[in-house]
Formats: C-alpha cells, sequence, structure tokens
C-alpha cells in the first residue's frame, strides 16, 4: 500500500443545513394510511409500528439535540486516512497507562463508532481503543468502488492499526465486526494477540446453515434450533435485500429519514432483548438516534448496503479458524448455545448471559467491558 499514509485529525461538523433539512423532511413525511383494525398497533409482528414510528420521529425532530451527541463524540480523538484508495474515519483514545494493549473494536450493521461510545470509558485503564468505521459506513464514506469486503477490510485495518504503531493488538467485534475480528486473527496470527466476539442468542439459527448439527442432539433439542431457525429467517428480509439490491433500497435510505428510521430502529427492537417493548427501551433513545442521524448525514445507508452485496459475492465464509486464543460472550443466550456452536469446547473462553441482545456495548457495555478485561487479562 503505497499511498500517503498520513492520519489526518478530524471533527464531526455537521452542516447546520444539513440538520435543518433533517427537520424539514421529518415535518413533511408522506405517512402511511394505518391498516384498518390495526391503526394502534405495537407489536413488532410486521415491522415497526406506525404509532411508534411517529413518534420516535417527532423525538427525532422536536426533542434530539444532535449538536450536543456531537460534542461528546467530539471528546475522543479521530483522525482520516487513505488506505488502499478507501478514506477511513477512526477513533482512537489512548490510555494514560503506558502499558495498556491497544485494541481494536470492530463494528456491524446497523451499527457505527457510536455503538461503542459508554464502553470506551469502561476500557481504557486497561486498553488504547482504536474503533475503525467500516468502508461506505458513517465517515469512512463515499465509497472509492466496488470490491470493499471481509478481507479487503481486515487488511486495511491491520493497515491502520500499523500507521498508529501497534504492530501487536488484540481484537473485539460484533455482526460484520465479528467476522472482522476473526479474519485479522485467520491472516495476522503473528499481530491479534486474542479475538473477542460478542454475540446473542439468535446465532443458534446459524447451526444447519453456517455450522453443522452437533453429534447426539435429540428431537427436541432440534426442535428448539429450528424454532430459532425460523425465527430467524423472517428477520432477513433487511439481509436478502442488502445482498442482492442494494440499489434499490439505496434511494429510499437517502431520501426518507422516515424510512432510515423505521430500517435501523426495527433491528434495534427485534435484535435486542426480547423483553424491551421498544427499541429506545432497550437502548438510549439518544445514543439511537445519533447512530441513526450518522446514516443519515453521510448518507450511509445507501453505502452501507453495499458491503453486504459484496460479501454475498466474494466467496469468502464469514468464519475463519486461526491459532489464536479466542473468546465468546453471548448476550440473550439459549440453553443449547454453546453446545450447538462450541461442541468440542475448543472456545476457551465462553460466556453467556441472559442480559442484552444483538447490541452489547450498547444494552449492557458494564458486562460486555467486565467479560472483555477478564478474556484479555487471563492471556497476559
Amino acid at each position: 500500500m503505497n499511498e500517503n499514509t498520513a492520519l489526518i485529525p478530524f471533527r464531526i461538523d455537521i452542516p447546520q443545513a444539513d440538520i435543518d433539512d433533517l427537520h424539514r423532511r421529518l415535518a413533511e413525511t408522506r405517512w402511511p394510511f394505518p391498516v384498518p383494525g390495526r391503526e394502534d398497533r405495537t407489536d413488532f409482528s410486521r415491522g415497526i409500528p406506525l404509532v411508534y414510528l411517529k413518534e420516535l420521529a417527532d423525538y427525532w425532530r422536536d426533542g434530539f439535540d444532535w449538536r450536543a451527541q456531537e460534542a461528546a463524540l467530539n471528546e475522543y480523538e479521530q483522525f482520516t486516512t487513505v488506505v488502499d484508495g478507501q478514506a477511513f474515519h477512526v477513533v482512537h483514545v489512548r490510555s494514560a497507562n503506558p502499558d495498556a494493549t491497544p485494541l481494536i473494536l470492530n463494528h456491524g450493521w446497523p451499527g457505527s463508532f457510536v455503538e461503542y461510545q459508554q464502553l470506551i470509558p469502561l476500557l481504557t485503564d486497561e486498553f488504547h481503543i482504536v474503533i475503525p468505521s467500516l468502508p461506505g459506513f458513517g465517515f469512512s464514506t463515499p465509497l472509492s468502488g466496488t470490491g470493499w469486503e471481509l478481507a479487503r477490510t481486515a487488511d486495511a485495518y491491520a493497515e491502520i492499526m500499523t500507521r498508529l504503531g501497534y504492530e501487536r493488538f488484540a481484537a473485539h467485534g460484533t455482526d460484520i465486526g465479528a467476522g472482522i475480528t476473526g479474519r485479522l486473527a485467520a491472516v495476522y496470527p503473528e499481530r491479534v494477540i486474542g479475538t473477542h466476539v460478542g454475540s446473542d442468542g439468535r446465532s443458534l439459527g446459524m447451526v444447519g446453515d453456517k455450522f453443522p448439527y452437533p453429534d447426539g442432539l435429540s428431537d427436541d433439542e432440534i426442535a428448539q434450533i429450528e424454532e430459532v431457525r425460523t425465527k430467524d429467517l423472517a428477520e432477513r428480509g433487511y439481509f436478502e435485500m442488502q445482498n442482492h439490491r442494494p440499489d434499490t433500497i439505496g434511494p429510499a435510505l437517502t431520501d426518507s429519514p422516515a424510512g432510515q428510521l423505521a430500517w435501523i430502529a426495527e433491528k434495534f427492537q427485534t435484535w435486542t432483548n426480547p423483553a424491551s417493548r421498544t427499541s429506545d427501551e432497550a437502548v438510549d433513545r439518544d445514543q439511537l438516534l445519533a447512530n441513526i442521524s450518522l446514516y443519515w448525514f453521510t448518507r450511509s445507508g445507501a453505502s452501507s448496503a453495499q458491503f453486504y452485496y459484496e460479501a454475498e459475492h466474494s466467496g469468502l465464509e464469514w468464519a475463519m479458524a486461526s491459532g489464536v486464543p479466542s473468546g465468546w460472550a453471548v448476550f440473550d443466550t439459549h440453553p443449547l448455545m454453546r453446545r450447538a456452536m462450541d461442541p468440542w469446547n475448543a472456545i476457551g473462553h465462553f460466556s453467556e448471559f441472559t442480559e442484552g441482545g444483538h447490541f452489547p456495548a450498547m444494552e449492557e457495555p458494564g458486562l460486555l467491558a467486565d467479560d472483555i478485561r477478564a478474556f484479555f487479562g487471563s492471556l497476559t
């Protein structure tokens, strides 16, 4: 990689005209007619309920303070750098501890570096924190071209760690970030100290698809896994659209803030702890809207969908084996989780929690921080 390796300081400063435009668009939203008899629906069985979406959109327009969120995010050092022709945005928080371990935190969709906002201060006693934004996400936009998938992104992240002077580092990730984390370990085992993955009970739905059924399961246990798989399949409409037709959904997400809000907020209810009735009961409302605002202001609803297309058509597997020590933290777990996902007990550190869900850094940052510290502390 022979381009300029400069790390250019960056601060978030969304033009006021863009904020005003968002407010205008929300005020002028053309809402669908409610289905008769379902006007007051509050469940998510058909997607995000219209009555809840309207209430959340009203708050986004009149109650949410983007400037306050922007100021809080700007408390952390940030920079941009170009790798393989693509501009990357990176949050870099140095620990005051000279012996701190570099730790890269890898986010997925529909998250962003905002996802780790509450986690950062819980880890900086022990770790130097590095949070790159995936290509096409947040301020790692616009995309430089096609071809940005798991392997190319992992290589770029390794280069970013080199530019920061971190030859050896730890890695954590969820969702797409879990795939990046695993690939870093598989391709750069001499550099990765260990990998820590955050997961949730929905991962059990990959058994029978990405992972084989383990031996010795009873009919009842297979039925339990199939129930999780069935529920997971009902959640994959977004997945198939972004895998195969990102250019079709992209304009809607770029032109309609209500559409972008619905597209993401639904997942923050259906993927979080099922005890949460709404998206902002599962996570902090302002943090949720800061994350969605980032997608809106950077037009990355469209470009982030491209990552799914590239991954689907790359021929690469999401998971790669490595000899690097690995740890899992599973939130909203299922009784069969470890038996199905790690039948050989090959994962040395496997923590299970009834709390939380797919976004542990936002739902249960304390539990996640404790588990990250415990895992990497065991390696030293």
